[in-house]
This record gives structure tokens, sequence and C-alpha cells, in this order.
């Protein structure tokens, strides 16, 4: 049963990767004004998005219990079993959902037309380039799209 659990954990955690494209917008923001500033892109650098790994621990901690408590011959070390299991289960089910939902993603440097410097990461795609005439769109997430006025 617990092998079932394992095999099945790194699909689950496939589904929470996050959207961090500029193209997607959550339903709570259809409808929202956002503020919007111009812009060029002085910097650009690939970055490392780290993944989440909230429900892999749960879920790891869970099966590892389950699993540890099977372990021994009596009360005392089914509780022992059951509690190094859920250690153990956590550690492996976090590691396992952080690899399989860290992503790559664009740092961009964005010189506003009032000379601020501002710093924004989203997805990889689209993927602008120093001296690109952008817009700062204001929001949660904030993100960068091409200025269409250039």
């Amino acid at each position: 049963m617990i092998r079932i659990y394992l095999l099945c954990l790194p699909l689950l955690l496939a589904g929470c990767v996050q959207d961090v494209s500029p193209n997607s917008y959550s339903v709570g923001s259809v409808g929202e004004v956002n503020r919007t500033i111009a812009g060029t892109v002085i910097s650009v650098r690939e970055v490392d998005i780290r993944g989440t790994t909230s429900l892999g621990g749960t879920t790891g901690a869970l099966a590892g219990a389950t699993a540890g408590s099977a372990l021994g011959g009596g009360t005392r070390s089914n509780i022992v079993g059951a509690l190094g299991g859920a250690v153990v289960g956590g550690l492996a089910g976090a590691a396992i959902e952080a690899s399989a939902t860290k992503q790559k993603g664009m740092e961009y440097v964005i010189q506003t037309t009032n000379g601020n410097l501002m710093t924004i990461v989203q997805g990889n795609s689209p993927i602008f380039v120093m001296g690109n005439n952008v817009l700062v769109l204001y929001g949660s997430p904030s993100r960068i799209i091409p200025d269409p006025r250039q």
C-alpha cells in the first residue's frame, strides 16, 4: 500500500508547479485595475526558481508514519517506527517536491521612464533582451510585457 503512495507522489507533485508565465492570470485578477509603467530592460539573467515543499513533506510524513508503524513487534516499537518514518518520509517527500517543482526563470532589471530601477522575476517566455521597451504591470504577481507603442 505504501509503495503505491510513493509511486504516485511524483505525479501528484507535478501538478504543484507554480505558473510563472506573464501570460497567465488567476481568476481573482480578472477585472482588477493595475498600475502600468513604461521602462527599458537594462539587465537580463537566467535564475532558478525554487520549488515548493509543503505538500510533499506532509504526504511523505504520512506515508512514512504509516510504513514505520508497521515495524516492530510491540506498541512502543510501533510508535518509535511511526515517528521515525514520519521524519524520514517528511524529509524525503519535501526533497522530491522541491526537485519536481523547481523551474527556470528570468530576472529583469528595468529602468522606468522616470529613472527608477526595479527588478522582476518571471517565467522564461517571452524572453526580453537589453534595450527592449517594456511595460511593467503592477499586481500580484507583477509582470513585464512588450510595449506595443514602440
